[in-house]
């Protein structure tokens, strides 16, 4: 059955996990302003069963795929079978592996995914954004004690997304959402002060940001949520609770994302 999409779209090949092609495809795609492409990787591909298949869901819509096969028999036959398909293909480490053999007088080891079984930095990566994803939005206060940096705030004050960006640095952070009805977990009284930073932000800003948030959910932007009220009320009870914990405290107001996750993993670089 033929599927209907309204993006082009690239099949990611590879025989690990795929992160390098991806990043390429990502890369390439964003040179073309308002092309909008929809990447679907394929990873851990070592078999030819999952190369015809690939190849046959590419005709089908019309794709691309762009691949990162070591073992020379798999990259063989995805290039032959496509050709003779009528898919269009991108190696993007073949050419690669044969300039630096011809370079070094070496034969490649072709074994998938050396890169990241070398690389412990990766790896440390991954675990940070697991454990942002688990421990996002207080919905495990275990959490907070195993966390390298625990971030507190009102709603909106960006703390899901600056859980994200200080993981691809390698910090493993928890967030916890300051709710006036709520009591705050136990677990943040008992952790250090000194691993808690506070985000504040200015009543005018966050009723700009909540209430464009209603709006983009359909509703009314006078809800509670965003009345100015409401969030003082927010705010007031936040900044109490900042002062008994004792930790840093950000103001967020004005600052991107990148600037506010460089400025906290600046503070715990080393620790």
């Amino acid at each position: 059955m033929v599927e209907f999409n309204h993006r082009p779209i690239v099949y990611v090949v590879s025989d690990s996990v795929g992160e390098t092609a991806d990043l390429v495809v990502r890369a390439g795609a964003s040179q073309f302003s308002g092309t909008g492409i929809e990447v679907r990787r394929i990873p851990y591909v070592e078999d030819k069963g999952t190369i015809d298949e690939v190849i046959t869901l590419a005709k089908q819509v019309n794709a691309v795929i762009a691949f990162t096969l070591v073992i020379p028999e798999i990259r063989h036959y995805l290039l032959r079978q496509a050709e003779e398909a009528g898919v269009e293909t991108v190696d993007i480490i073949g050419p690669v592996l044969e300039k630096i053999g011809n370079l070094t007088k070496q034969e490649p080891r072709y074994e998938p995914g050396l890169v990241y079984r070398l690389d412990e930095d990766y790896f440390r990566k991954v675990e940070a954004i697991e454990f942002a994803v688990k421990y996002d939005d207080g919905r495990d206060p275990r959490g907070i004690m195993r966390a390298d940096i625990v971030l507190i705030g009102v709603s909106r004050t960006s703390k899901t997304p600056l859980s994200q960006y200080l993981a691809h640095k390698r910090l493993k952070v928890a967030n916890v959402p300051l709710v006036p009805e709520v009591e705050p977990p136990e677990e943040l009284f008992k952790v250090s002060a000194k691993k808690c930073i506070g985000l504040k932000i200015s009543p005018e800003k966050l009723n700009e940001i909540r209430s464009e948030r209603l709006r983009s959910l359909g509703l009314k932007p006078e809800a509670n949520y965003a009345s100015v009220d409401r969030i003082k009320q927010e705010l007031d009870y936040s900044e109490r609770l900042m002062k008994r914990i004792g930790c840093t405290v950000i103001d967020v107001s004005n600052k991107a994302v990148e600037e506010t996750a460089n400025l906290i993993s600046n503070m715990f670089q080393g620790k």
